[in-house]
């Protein structure tokens, strides 16, 4: 089965409404407020589409978090049933500090086709690569970087890695840094970071490192219509991390997954710039109208584009 192509405009739209929501709240300090205008306008948007909807990557499970949380059955229940990961503002931080690279980001998929990821933290890698052993979460950086250099033909000082800028990562840049890998560091964005091998122009090889489990399959959403490899990891620090995985279904709380086993079937993915960032420009208001670019990707018809937005309100 495929997932029909107007809701691609109405996704957009979902999107692109939360986007501007959200921008109101740029430079303004208020992170929690400009999340929370993100989501309601993004659940506002979703309950006015005819699907049956439910959220498996949301906000968070239900005792913390009020609405989009994990479970919650959105749209007019006519329509076909879709599962729903959500992101309604990537990089909190980027639009309370009016900084580059907020999204708010949804996608979705057949049912029973999108992975339902806990809460925690992933381990991660992806690439512009499309043969299995050429990358993979249980190699070394340096059997990593050296596998790819081979495979897309260039030295690994011309490859670009993208890892987030965290204490958690200093093992894995120094040793990008001693053989002599250029390095792309983020603050955050953890979805967008893995989106830059999706494209040359963004100038990016490989995507490595430890973020949120839920934005890594969101990503995957992407990627798949881009025929990129992916790998993901849950990691379960503690007890109480260990028995939510068990209630979600996860018995191999060690498990590498493939992308195939993050999302399977068609899929659509939107991710609406707020603030400018290297994958989208953010929200620009012109003649009193709010312009946005938003990427998409539709898997089965291959749509694979970044359009713009007048919003006319």
């Amino acid at each position: 089965m495929t997932i029909d192509q107007k809701f691609i405009h109405q996704l957009v739209n979902v999107t692109t409404k939360a986007a501007i929501a959200s921008y109101q709240f740029v430079g303004k300090k208020d992170k929690i407020a400009a999340d929370k205008a993100a989501v309601d306008s993004m659940r506002n948007e979703l309950n006015q589409m005819n699907i049956k909807g439910e959220i498996v990557i949301g906000e968070g499970e239900l005792d913390k978090a009020p609405m989009l949380y994990i479970g919650e059955k959105v749209g007019t229940t006519y329509g076909p049933e879709i599962d729903i990961a959500v992101d309604p503002l990537e990089g909190t931080n980027f639009v309370a500090n009016n900084l580059p690279g907020a999204l708010s980001v949804i996608s979705i998929a057949e049912k029973n086709n999108l992975f339902n990821a806990p809460e925690t933290y992933m381990e991660k890698i992806s690439a512009k690569v499309n043969e299995k052993g050429v990358i993979d979460l249980d190699y070394t950086v340096k059997e990593n970087i050296f596998n790819l250099s081979e495979y897309l033909n260039k030295k690994p000082e011309n490859i670009t890695a993208c890892v987030m800028d965290r204490p958690r990562h200093n093992d894995i840049i120094n040793e990008l840094s001693r053989i002599g890998v250029k390095i792309k560091l983020i603050t955050d964005g953890d979805v967008m970071g893995a989106l830059f091998v999706t494209d040359k122009k963004y100038k990016v090889d490989i995507f490595l490192g430890i973020g949120g489990g839920p934005e890594g399959v969101l990503a995957a959403a992407a990627l798949d219509a881009y025929n990129c490899h992916f790998q993901g990891r849950f990691l379960f620090d503690t007890d109480d991390d260990k028995n939510r995985a068990n209630k979600m279904g996860i018995k191999d709380l060690t498990k590498k997954y493939e992308l195939n086993e993050i999302i399977r079937g068609d899929s659509i993915f939107c991710a609406t710039g707020i603030t400018s960032g290297d994958l989208v420009s953010g929200i620009k208001i012109k003649n009193k109208k709010f312009v946005s670019e938003t990427l998409i990707t539709h898997k089965s018809s291959g749509i694979k584009k970044i359009i713009k937005n007048i919003d006319n309100r």
